[in-house]
């Protein structure tokens, strides 16, 4: 009924072997020809229900050491034999053996380099064991199945075999074997796909470069169809032809002679004429100059006219009164004008009242006052400050400020777009540079983290006290690094720059800068791509490093890749801007992290940057931060607010924040995040819930609107919107309203006002920046996080490949780094470069528990996988102290 299996020991375990037979008198087991002893055997007995037969079930243990003092020419077997009163049965041979695994491999798997859709054949004979192990292979720690990709087949004698080499088959194999005993890894084999590149088709030809003679012309070809990859080889051949060709030159026309002159005609005139024929111009020459025909009198003054007539004479009195009237008129109107200085800013087309577009007008210059603005200046949406009353000055020193500012610049024309009022937006783009030591008042740096923590009395507010803010922008920071390294921060803007230790060569320093581009960015998008931050130059640009540093450039985007497709751009030293990757692009020439915030890019040498946005689709999202400013007015009855909406970057709210400085503006609330969407509507900006009997709005200006062009395409230049309130009387101190700023369709976002407008009884709160506006420049082991010590611990731990898979692969992984691995595969040190990358991105949180963490769990993960394999395996200790962030 049941006979004995062949069974396994597995270490010091005994086996037990079982024979059932109907009917049987007796049943014994024979080992090896010789029986087994009574004693050893455990017998049970039942009946059979159906045939009401006897049945007998005999069990009997099989130790280790037995089957080790074995020597026969066979295996360890056993068999048993079942008698009844019909006769004798024998069962089977059921064999024993001892089960076990070797540690080391046959042959473990090579690494290769294959070209793309070459044949990979990794190798892998595994250890000798009983039974015989069976082979699984991992990919970068994930098991590879061949069912789900028929391009890989691990069918044929343990080989792991890929048809048709991809890019995406790049990575760390492992081969594991294991069986009933254990599990074993062999070494991991590093298998790198590269790409040899290809040339493109070659341009059209260019126009012959002399004008006029011999020349020549050219076209070109890149080596981009493929680009080399992953240390494929450059392409063989001339990437430019010329030949040689020749332009007609250019003849200039001339004048053929005069002819004769024409009768004399009743006017008593005659005429002559010419033709540019001698030569006419041909091949682009130029077209004769002077006229073709000339005509004088012909009687030398004697031709006599005929009288006017009374009808002309009344005609010419009646146009000459006309203009007299008009002269009057004119004089009346400026007159009346001049004596009205209520507003600054005067409508010149009443039909501004039912919508559409409108000019504004600037008042006229006073007689005696040459800092009043002149009536022929027009408004400007890109022009810094724009004020809506008349200015006045309080003492010389504001007389000075006034006098060199940028205010009183011819302003070009515009129009403005009104919807039940008028809707006006300025656009800020002066700009201050300069160099030195952050000041500590100044605005902070902004991250993923906003801009800080504030308290005022009444709620939670983001009011900066702008009194304490410099009155310079300190857009440049320059130290000199050395062999250990160091960081540069421009205070409070998102920007920095590591340098790695080991960077620059020992027993030398560089003089190193960083610098944001405050003025009029020469790099100028296309529509609708737009630029994302801030234009970033480190240099200097005549040196190179031998690792990478790592740049750090904060953006306005809203991160994702279905909406956006972000690009990193160099400006050249002919001053063209050319592009250096895409940040999904897969490349080994630099490396690109993008954070909700900012992106962290490596890069080895020194230059312009910048950051360029291709919106995918409408659903593109631009960060943008909006804030409202107040301050009063020459006018002691008149309160200004101003609405800014700018990127979402530090630098971009600092230098709206120097510029409210220079201006006496107070922030009234907490700047507001809106999402900027790229659907072509527009923006909206209005005031509400103004408090009747105590303030008035001047007229015309309750609602704003900004084209979404204007918006979409600021180019980092924050866009500005006025708004004149008037109290009625000089006792109403306290102001508040609510300021509305939505894009049609879109997002909206309101800011509460509530503030006193008298210096005096207005609540100032300090704003604390980031410690980056105190120290932007840090050398040495100052400026990284990770003690130097620790940090050669873990390059010397994860950099070579392990046969447990602990490798730089798995530290990358842990530290959220998963796309383009081929880039850090180039390194000398993968894992040192990716320590750097998370120096940049922890400069202010410096979150060293995080990454502790992660080396604990890789160590864990590391334990579970010993704990099968081999018990006795020596383990390194990945339980980093605490005590000092790690």
């Amino acid at each position: 009924m049941e006979e004995p299996d062949d069974a396994y020991i597995i270490k010091s375990n005994p086996i037990v072997l079982r024979c059932k037979a109907m009917p049987a008198m007796q049943i014994f087991f024979k080992c090896n020809g010789e029986w087994v002893h009574q004693n050893e055997h455990v017998s049970e007995e039942s009946m059979d229900e159906t045939t009401g037969l006897k049945v007998r079930e005999v069990f009997i243990n099989v130790t280790r050491q037995q089957v080790e003092d074995f020597h026969g020419p066979e295996d360890y077997w056993c068999q048993c034999v079942a008698w009844s009163h019909l006769g004798t049965s024998k069962s089977r041979k059921a064999s024993v053996r001892i089960a076990y695994l070797r540690k080391n491999f046959e042959q473990d798997p090579q690494g290769k380099e294959v070209p793309i859709e070459g044949m990979i054949v990794l190798h892998c004979r595994p250890p000798e064991g009983v039974p015989a192990a069976e082979v699984e292979w991992l990919k970068n720690e994930e098991p590879i199945d061949s069912n789900l990709d028929e391009n890989i087949d691990t069918r044929a004698d343990h080989n792991l075999i890929i048809r048709q080499a991809r890019l995406s088959d790049s990575g760390n194999y492992t081969c594991m074997a294991a069986n009933i005993v254990a599990k074993r890894r062999s070494m991991s084999a590093t298998v790198v796909v590269y790409v040899n590149g290809g040339w493109s088709s070659w341009t059209e030809w260019s126009n012959c470069n002399a004008r006029c003679g011999r020349g020549w012309q050219k076209r070109t070809r890149t080596c981009t169809n493929p680009a080399p990859l992953n240390g494929g080889a450059f392409c063989e051949g001339m990437s430019v032809q010329k030949i040689t060709c020749t332009s007609l030159c250019p003849v200039d026309g001339n004048w053929e002679v005069w002819s004769e002159w024409s009768v004399c005609s009743p006017e008593c005139e005659h005429l002559r004429v010419r033709e540019c024929i001698a030569p006419a111009p041909r091949n682009g020459g130029k077209y004769c100059e002077g006229l073709s025909q000339e005509s004088e009198n012909c009687t030398e003054g004697l031709c006599i006219q005929d009288i006017e007539t009374a009808s002309d004479i009344a005609l010419y009195s009646g146009l000459g009164a006309a203009v007299i009237a008009v002269a009057v008129l004119v004089v009346g109107v400026t007159l009346y004008r001049r004596s009205q200085s209520e507003y600054g800013v005067d409508v010149i087309d009443s039909s501004a009242l039912t919508g559409g577009f409108q000019t504004f007008n600037f008042k006229t210059v006073r007689q005696g006052n040459s800092l009043l603005l002149n009536s022929s200046m027009q408004p400007d949406l890109t022009v810094s400050r724009t004020y809506s009353g008349p200015i006045c000055l309080q003492d010389p020193m504001d007389k000075e400020l006034m006098t060199e500012s940028s205010l009183f610049n011819p302003l070009s024309d515009i129009k403005v777009k009104v919807q039940s009022s008028f809707m006006v937006s300025l656009g800020v783009t002066e700009r201050a540079e300069y160099h030195g030591k952050a000041h500590s008042g100044t605005f902070p740096h902004g991250n993923a983290r906003g801009f800080g923590t504030i308290q005022a009395r009444n709620k939670a507010a983001y009011i900066q006290n702008l009194s304490s803010i410099s009155t310079r922008n300190e857009l440049k920071t320059t130290a000199i690094f050395g062999h250990l390294g160091g960081r540069l921060v421009v205070p409070n803007t998102g920007v920095s720059l590591l340098v790695p230790h080991g960077a620059i060569p020992e027993e030398s320093s560089w003089e190193i800068y960083l610098a944001i581009n405050s003025r009029e960015s020469s790099l100028q998008p296309e529509s609708p791509d737009v630029l994302l931050g801030p234009e970033v130059t480190c240099g200097p640009s005549d040196v190179s490093v031998s690792s990478p540093f790592a740049l750090t450039i904060p953006h306005c985007a809203e991160v994702n890749s279905e909406h956006w497709n972000i690009h990193l751009k160099k400006r050249t030293q002919q001053g063209k801007w050319e592009e250096v990757m895409s940040v999904e692009e897969e490349t080994t020439s630099c490396y690109c992290l993008l954070d909700p915030y900012a992106c962290h890019i490596l890069l080895n040498s020194f230059g312009t940057y910048a950051l360029i946005g291709e919106p995918i689709s409408e659903c593109a999202v631009r960060q943008m931060k909006v804030a409202v400013f107040g301050c009063l007015s020459c006018n002691s009855l008149d309160y200004n607010l101003r609405v800014y909406c700018m990127d979402n970057t530090p630098c971009a709210f600092q230098e709206v924040v120097l510029d409210e400085r220079i201006q006496g503006g107070q922030l009234l609330d907490e700047p507001k995040l809106l999402h900027f969407k790229g659907n072509t509507f527009s923006l909206q900006i209005s005031v509400l819930d103004i408090p009747p009997f105590l303030w008035r709005i001047k007229p015309f200006t309750a609602c704003q609107e900004v084209p979404f062009s204007r918006v979409w395409c600021s180019n980092q230049k924050p866009l500005h919107c006025a708004f004149s309130l008037e109290r009625y009387t000089p006792a109403t101190t306290q102001l508040s309203c609510k300021i509305c700023v939505r894009q049609v369709k879109g997002h909206e976002q309101i800011l509460q006002i509530q503030t006193s407008i008298l210096e005096n009884e207005r609540e100032t709160i300090a704003f604390f920046a980031h410690d980056d506006s105190n120290f932007p420049a840090q050398m040495g082991a100052k400026a990284f996080k990770i003690p130097y010590s620790i940090r050669q611990r873990i390059c010397a731990t994860f950099d070579t490949p392990n046969a447990k898979g602990k490798d730089w692969q798995m530290l990358a992984q842990k530290n959220s780094i998963s796309r383009n691995l081929s880039y850090f595969a180039t390194q000398s040190s993968p894992s040192a470069v990716i320590l750097d990358l998370w120096e940049a991105r922890h400069q202010h949180d410096g979150d060293l528990d995080s990454l502790a963490c992660a080396l604990e769990e890789i160590g864990r993960t590391h334990s579970k996988i010993s704990d099968i394999t081999e018990t006795e395996m020596e383990e390194p200790d990945f339980n980093y102290s605490r005590q000092n962030g790690l």
